[in-house]
């Protein structure tokens, strides 16, 4: 008896508290649109919250992350990938684009041989093209191609290599990828990531350089929205707009690992879902410029010009919004009791790093953040009362 009225008071709580977030954002929606009717996305989502609720996300309690469908075969295994690629880095920085593409071959070991696959390759990322040696690239596969091996349903890939070649920057490449780890902790709508081991041949006319460095594939969205049951969306969606415990969640991750390269009001290191029961949620990417990482070319970040009042990537700022009291209650609690799956994939990765201080660095680098969490007092002055208001 108790715990169905401990479940029933949790279901009235919270309908209580959605249908008040509800009339807010449609007065606000109004004010915007005035008073013309909101159309698509966002009237359907007010029908669905407003009729549907039954099912939908107890504000109160978050739950863990559980995917609805299948990760292809290439994400299932996390052992380290072997592989090799050959290309004119010069070529690289020079000559491709969003549609110019390098031909190559992406070998890899798949058990104890070496198979290979014909692909397209360009350089992607704006600053780290020009002011990293490696550039990350994207990947294209043909679908045929792809068949009968282990990167079957993998059409586009993203591969993160360092910024140059040392031990710092490898351990950099570790920390970024530990950084979507941690993400995927946290929230079901996340990029798989696998490392790999890359013997990068790099052409040089007559003489060619062998360099034996980390990096890690990340999925294609496609593949994170077939897995969710999600729609990819192009257009822009206020972050008080989308899910609010998404948008929060995610809003305290880029807290955590010390983050303001990124706006989901933009899209810039953000992509957005919309998902089969009417919510926008955000999809982040893209850590390098992370106080976690702490790249030494990492800046403080200015979207769309706005000067920040921090003067290093180590420090945190808070970047979200202004939520309802139970909002971000609810994603403080769901944080403090993934603590221990979180600090598994940290600890997990250590082995990956060649400087053991920089492994403790990134460690404490998140202990920090889980001290805030735990001090209500540090939490209202650092997370709840920074939060924005446009």
């Amino acid at each position: 008896m108790s715990t169905a009225i401990s479940s029933a008071n949790r279901v009235l709580t919270f309908i209580m508290d959605r249908y008040s977030l509800i009339i807010r954002n449609l007065v606000i929606y109004l004010a915007k649109a005035n008073y013309k009717l909101v159309k698509n996305q966002t009237l359907l989502r007010f029908l669905f919250l407003f009729f549907a609720t039954a099912g939908v996300l107890i504000a109160q309690e978050v739950e863990a992350p559980k995917e609805m469908g299948e990760t292809t075969v290439l994400f299932q295994e996390q052992a380290i990938l072997p592989i090799k690629l050959s290309f004119s880095n010069k070529e690289m920085k020079k000559e491709t684009n969003d549609s110019t593409y390098l031909l190559s071959k992406l070998i890899y070991k798949n058990g104890e041989q070496w198979d290979s696959l014909d692909v397209k390759i360009r350089a992607r990322g704006n600053y780290r093209r020009a002011h990293c040696y490696f550039p990350p690239l994207k990947v294209k596969i043909k679908k045929a191609v792809a068949k009968e091996t282990i990167f079957k349903g993998n059409k586009e890939l993203k591969l993160v290599m360092p910024c140059v070649q040392s031990s710092s920057t490898q351990d950099n490449v570790v920390k970024e990828y530990m950084a979507y780890k941690i993400y995927e902790v946290i929230s079901p709508y996340h990029y798989k990531t696998r490392m790999a081991d890359i013997e990068y041949i790099e052409f040089r006319g007559k003489k060619n350089k062998v360099h034996n460095i980390k990096g890690f594939l990340i999925e294609d969205i496609d593949k994170v929205a077939k897995r969710e049951n999600c729609k990819k969306m192009k257009r822009t969606v206020h972050p008080l707009e989308q899910d609010d415990v998404s948008a929060t969640q995610n809003d305290f991750f880029q807290y955590m690992i010390g983050n303001t390269d990124y706006s989901t009001a933009y899209q810039h290191n953000q992509k957005l879902l919309f998902t089969a029961d009417y919510r926008t949620v955000p999809l982040p990417f893209d850590f390098d410029m992370s106080g976690l990482v702490d790249a030494s070319y990492a800046v403080v970040s200015q979207v769309q010009g706005e000067v920040l009042d921090i003067e290093s990537v180590t420090d945190r700022l808070y970047r979200g919004f202004e939520r309802d009291e139970a909002v971000f209650q609810a994603v403080r609690k769901h944080y403090l009791d993934n603590k221990d799956r979180v600090f598994e994939v940290i600890d997990g990765l250590k082995p990956q790093f060649d400087n053991e201080k920089e492994f403790e660095i990134a460690r404490n680098f998140i202990d920090d953040f889980y001290k805030v969490l735990v001090d209500d007092k540090q939490f209202n002055n650092e997370i709840v009362r920074k939060g924005r208001t446009k």
